[in-house]
């Protein structure tokens, strides 16, 4: 149960912060991803530096900017979202001191803080109309808002977007200096002619120093409209690496890169994926009903990765008022696939596409409005929109069959707004009103087991959320069973990983990045934290293992980034990494339409 008013935390404590936020939806952003779109001349080079002008993007792909989860690029502001609209406040900054809901002094507490990025709350909320259609996909890593910053998109009879162009104006991951095209031998592209490398080829290899990695094999980006597209999801098995991307589904051998089987292309526009895939290689994606403005998001098709094979179909229903198809969100826990709209969620055996059960209004007009997956299966509902006493809450549902097995009620005034991990659960809130922010640790039965107690600045990269709160939205944090990974920001120099006791919020330990550039956690694998170094024009980005127990805990090098191919991995507007048996895979999560250089998809790096 929620504390009342004035009394001490439950588990753990918090101390004042007051770092001011940016960013989109109350999320955690990266300092590299809330600016809005660069400039179409990017800023000169330094001396030394490449003739042809770097992408505008380090690490990430995405602009630097300063402050406590402080992004710059497609999802901090100013951004079209940044101006007062009807479902929240100016995106701006605000002293985001940091009292949380479960501590104290102030009504449920306060707590430490790093900087809440501050958004307009979700649209299609109880009492809100439905959110329009589209918007970015909930992705593992970061999720793109170039459709809002592309063109209007009119919600609820409000004009939510700014002008067109922004995405023609984005420099494209195109050719990097050095890495001309090459008549060498074993290109890096096994194209065959249909948009993945044509009959000209680069080596992204060329110039490749003694103890880099190479460049195992890279796709180029199909075609796709001059306002650009989303290329939502990334998934990796131990034979296949696949890739959605406009209309199409791909999927190429882990180690050469050969297709695995031939490109599933779908009749619209891809908008929604599961950001996991099942224990048996399961996916499911999402596609437009048409090309209308009354399209919706709601035809769903299932795909077996390892075989390409197209299973089941099915279209999601429409919920009550306000409770729109017009965007979606899919996960999937166990043998479920839950589908959730604005207000509620429709939950379908993953391997038949027959319907389960429904997840729908419940209790003092709680709506169910965002859901998590993975070992355990979230929902967050909003209660009581239209009275004094709204709040959120949180649940673990049984996949099987849609029942709650626990309910935490969170405090009034704070919004569930990231899941950091289901499997043990933490979430990051946010207040808007107070300008706080809190990250809690729940037990399994739902009580609160710890809150992040360390004074500090963290920058987890964490995609807008626009018309859901795209609970899995976030990359740069990584959670064991006892231990969360959170980056700082950057402020001068490079950045560091924090690691924090989940039974305390307290800092067990805290290391620098190995190089002059910020540090992001990606995973734990076989013990050890494993991270990314970000790349620079003039170095590649490097994979690195981090020891977790012990007194020691610098970074080790698995992988160094070839330098020739530093400026495709820096030029990407926005990235999906996971790095899986030795290798690391980058693929784009947005392509820019653009005709004036070959925009590359996806890459593998490797010894």
């Amino acid at each position: 149960m929620a504390q009342p008013p004035g009394q001490p935390p439950q588990d753990g404590s918090a101390s004042p912060s007051g770092q001011p936020p940016q960013g989109g939806f109350g999320a955690p952003q990266d300092p590299r991803q809330g600016t809005p779109p660069p400039p179409a001349q990017p800023p000169a080079a330094p001396p030394g530096a490449p003739q042809t002008p770097p992408q505008p993007q380090p690490g990430y792909g995405y602009p630097q900017q300063p402050g406590p989860y402080t992004p710059s690029g497609p999802y901090a502001q100013p951004g079209p979202y940044a101006q007062p609209g009807p479902y929240g406040q100016p995106q701006q900054p605000g002293p985001y001191a940091q009292p949380g809901p479960y501590a104290q002094p102030g009504p449920y507490g306060q707590q430490p803080g790093h900087g809440y990025p501050q958004q307009p709350p979700y649209p299609g909320a109880p009492g809100t109309p439905p959110g329009g259609s589209g918007g970015p996909s909930r992705g593992r890593t970061v999720a793109v808002v170039a459709a809002a910053v592309a063109a209007l998109l009119v919600v609820g009879g409000t004009v939510w977007a700014v002008s067109g162009g922004a995405d023609d104006a984005r420099p494209a991951a195109g050719k990097s200096q050095g890495a001309e095209a090459s008549g060498g031998a074993d290109p890096a592209n096994p194209g065959d002619g249909s948009g993945d490398g044509g009959d000209d080829p680069e080596n992204l290899n060329k110039g490749r120093k003694s103890g880099e990695s190479k460049v195992l094999w890279y796709k180029e980006a199909p075609d796709a409209p001059g306002s650009g597209a989303d290329a939502p999801g990334m998934w990796i098995t131990d034979k296949v690496a696949a890739k959605a991307a406009y209309k199409q589904v791909f999927a190429y051998e882990v180690g050469n890169g050969e297709p695995a089987w031939d490109e599933i292309t779908l009749p619209q526009k891809i908008c929604a994926v599961t950001p996991e895939q099942s224990a048996d290689g399961k996916i499911v994606v999402a596609y437009m009903s048409g090309v209308s403005d009354r399209a919706k998001c709601n035809q769903l098709q299932q795909i077996d990765l390892a075989t390409g094979e197209k299973g089941w179909k099915g279209e999601v229903e429409e919920g009550g008022l306000f409770d729109s198809a017009l965007s979606i969100e899919l996960s999937i826990s166990g043998d479920t696939l839950v589908a959730g709209r604005s207000q509620s969620g429709t939950a379908y055996d993953l391997a038949t596409g027959k319907k389960k059960w429904d997840k729908e209004k419940y209790g003092e007009a709680c709506f169910p409005s965002a859901f998590a997956g993975g070992a355990r299966l979230l929902a967050v509902s909003s209660c009581s929109a239209a009275s004094d006493n709204q709040h959120d809450e949180v649940q673990e549902l049984d996949p099987a069959t849609g029942k709650a097995r626990w309910t935490k009620k969170i405090p009034e005034g704070w919004q569930v707004a990231r899941a950091y991990s289901v499997d043990p659960v933490v979430l990051y809130m946010t207040n808007e009103d107070k300008k706080q922010w809190n990250i809690s640790t729940l037990k399994d039965d739902g009580t609160v087991r710890s809150q992040v107690d360390v004074d500090e600045s963290f920058a987890p990269e964490c995609g807008w959320a626009i018309l859901e709160r795209d609970l899995q939205g976030c990359a740069g944090v990584a959670v064991d069973d006892d231990t969360l990974y959170l980056p700082t920001e950057a402020k001068s120099g490079p950045n560091e990983i924090v690691a924090i006791s989940l039974d305390t919020g307290k800092e067990k330990w805290r290391t620098k990045s190995p190089a002059d550039r910020s540090v992001l956690p990606l995973k734990i694998a076989d013990g050890a934290l494993v991270a990314y170094v970000e790349p620079a024009y003039d170095a590649g980005g490097r994979v690195v293992s981090i020891a977790t127990s012990g007194s020691g805990h610098e970074a080790t090098t698995l992988l160094q980034n070839p330098q020739g191919a530093a400026q495709i991995e820096n030029g990407f507007f926005s990235k999906d990494l996971d790095y899986v048996d030795g290798r690391l895979y980058l693929s784009t999560t947005r392509l820019t339409g653009s005709d004036e250089a070959r925009e590359k998809l996806m890459l593998a790096y490797g010894k």
